[in-house]
Parts: C-alpha cells; structure tokens; sequence
C-alpha cells in the first residue's frame, strides 16, 4: 500500500499516460461480448476524443459493425455488449446496420424472464468455490452444486444505460422506461441501507450476497449516473435515482482510504489493495460533480485523490496494478476478499481512461 497521498501529474504527462492506457485498450481480446467489455469500448471512445484521435472512434465502429453483420442468433452474454457505446457509435457514424441491430438486441435483452423485476442475467449463475479455501455452510453448498439463475451488479451498468440511451437517440419511450425501471429495480434489490451494493441475487432465494466489493460500486455507480444522464430532466424517477447515487458516494467517501483509494472490498482491510476501484471513482465522482447532483466541495476533494491514487497505480507501459480478476460469484465475503490481482483487462484499464478523461475539464 502507498502510505502518502500522489500528486495529480500535469495535463501533459495526464495525456502521455492516457496515450498508453488507450493503445493498451486497442490491443484487448474482446469477445463480443462479455463482461468488462463496456467500460472496455466507452475508454477506447473517450480517449479518442481527448487525444483527437479517429483511429479509436474507427477502431470501435468497425468491431461493432462487425458485430452487427452476425449479432443474432443472439446468446445469453449479449448482454454485456456495451451497448450505450454501440448508441453513440451508431449516431457518430450514422450506421442504420449498427442501429438496425441494437434494436433487435434490446427486442431480445427484454424477453429474458425476471426476478425482482431485473432481467435475468444467467439461466445457472457463476458461482464458484471460494477464493481462499473457506468452507461453505450446507445450505450454500448446495447452492453451489446447482446454483439457481440471478443477476449481478455489473448488470445495472449494460442493460438500464443501454435502453435508455437507445430511447433517447430513437425517441422511444418504451426503451426509455424499460431502462429506468431496471436502473429502479437493481437499486430495490441490491443497494444496501449503507449506501453500498451487494454484488448479486439468487433466483427464488432470499437475501442477497457480496457485501463491499469495491468494483461493484463502480459498475453501479456510473450505471446510474448513465441513466440520469440519458433521460430527461423531468423525469418522474429521477431523483430517486439522484438519491440512490448521493447515497453510495457519501458511503464511499466515507471509505476512501487517506491515499485516495479504497480496499478491495471496501470495508474490510484484510482484502487488500484493488486497482480498478479508485478509477470507477474518480470517474463516477467527477461526472457527479458535472451533473450538478452533488456538493462540489465534499466530493471534489475525494475525486482528485481517487485520480491521483490511480494515476500513481498505473506502471510504465500504463497498466493498471493490482485489478483484480472477474471475480465470478460466491456466496462467501471472504471470496472478494481473496480474489486474485494482477490482470491486464478492461475493467482496469477502460476504467482509468474514463477517469482521466472525465476530469480533464475539471482539473
């Protein structure tokens, strides 16, 4: 752990980095489409416009295009495709194949069976033996055996971003309020009176589980701030979703750790350092701060800190240090507490382009 608070580098070293963090986002193995792969191509699409770069609005496009050419028969992970990236993309590059096929994906994505009102994400979640050996009790070990189907955090950033911006490039009001009556749903069943969100919910099971994780915040977070940022200003729920986001950052402020970053799961020392939390932070607390939902003076400090603590987290070649693998599902804390780190993927990386793009007007 590093002690001693860093210090935001200038614009111009902020830029070298991000120069690398982008090439490093060119070079991924997306797999169209999977988890991560959201924050993967949303950072490919932001660099782009700092640096004033077309190759990565290109680079997008032409694996989006791809997609579309083959998108059905569509699968159960097609909802991880970014969509609200596949939106923009569509409307820069005026592509009706593109927006042909986001269409039919959202016809798709809403005819899955629900639970608590959210779309199923698995049919079978990924559940999987604890990272660090713990023992489970009977009852989740036969969970584990034959675990039922759920839905997971990360979900509430694809699907509620996605239909509503393809509501508002469309028109659509029936996107539209599918999209925010998920975002409404995933914080009824996951957020927690703490602020924080559980990771995720079994089917028919009460209860939820993964208290803390710190990368869940961030999947939550910035899918709501898309939400909020996607539907009109009137909107009759929008400042329930207003609350919810003041909510979990007032929890998460109150966590940051003096160095500007935050355990791997976020109330619990013994998990560790995690690389990715701090930058899903420093994005979702400046984009707060521009949407004029927050008091600047509270969250801005908090904001720069995160900034500073990931910046400072990135090696020479601009890889993030110390994200954590997908850390699948289990119903143990002390799962999230012991995953794996190390992984150059695009949970960590898209995450810490977002950030410095997201305060570059701010700084």
């Amino acid at each position: 752990m590093i002690e001693t608070l860093p210090v935001i580098p200038s614009r111009e070293q902020r830029l070298e980095l991000l120069k690398k963090v982008g090439h490093s986002l060119l070079e991924m193995r997306y797999t169209t489409w999977n988890f991560g792969d959201s924050t993967g191509f949303e950072g490919i699409i932001e660099t782009g416009k700092l640096l004033n770069d077309p190759q990565y609005l290109a680079f997008a496009h032409g694996w989006m295009r791809s997609w579309a050419t083959r998108a059905t028969p569509y699968r159960r992970l097609d909802c991880t495709a970014p969509g609200m990236a596949m939106v923009e993309v569509a409307e820069k590059t005026n592509d009706p194949v593109l927006i042909e096929a986001l269409v039919l994906l959202a016809r798709y994505l809403m005819g899955r069976s629900t639970d608590r009102g959210i779309f199923d994400t698995w049919e079978s979640l990924c559940l999987i033996p604890p990272y660090g050996g713990e023992v489970l009790p009977p009852r989740e070990a036969a969970l584990l055996a034959e675990p039922p189907g759920g839905t997971c955090v990360d979900c509430l950033h694809f699907d509620p971003p996605f239909f509503t911006a393809l509501g508002k490039l469309l028109e659509n009001k029936e996107f539209t309020e599918v999209g925010v009556s998920q975002a409404l749903n995933y914080i009824a069943a996951l957020q927690t009176p703490s602020g924080l969100f559980d990771h995720f919910f079994l089917n028919a099971v009460p209860g939820t589980f993964g208290p803390a994780w710190g990368r869940g915040q961030g999947w939550s977070m910035l899918g709501l701030l898309d939400v909020l940022k996607n539907i009109p200003s009137d909107h009759q729920d929008r400042q329930s979703l207003v609350s919810a986001v003041r909510r979990q950052i007032d929890a998460m402020i109150t966590l940051q750790r003096p160095d500007g970053r935050w355990w791997c799961v976020v109330d619990s020392e013994i998990s560790g350092d995690e690389g990715s939390t701090a930058p899903f932070m420093a994005t979702g607390f400046a984009r707060a701060i521009k949407m004029g939902i927050v008091d600047e003076k509270v969250v801005r400090p908090a904001m720069e800190k995160a900034l500073a603590g990931s910046i400072a987290d990135a090696d020479e070649n601009g890889h993030l240090r110390n994200v954590t693998a997908a850390v699948m599902a289990s119903t143990r804390k002390s799962h999230y507490e012991f995953t794996p780190r190390g992984f150059l993927v695009p949970w960590g990386q898209g995450p810490l382009a977002l950030a410095i793009c997201e305060a570059e007007d701010l700084l």
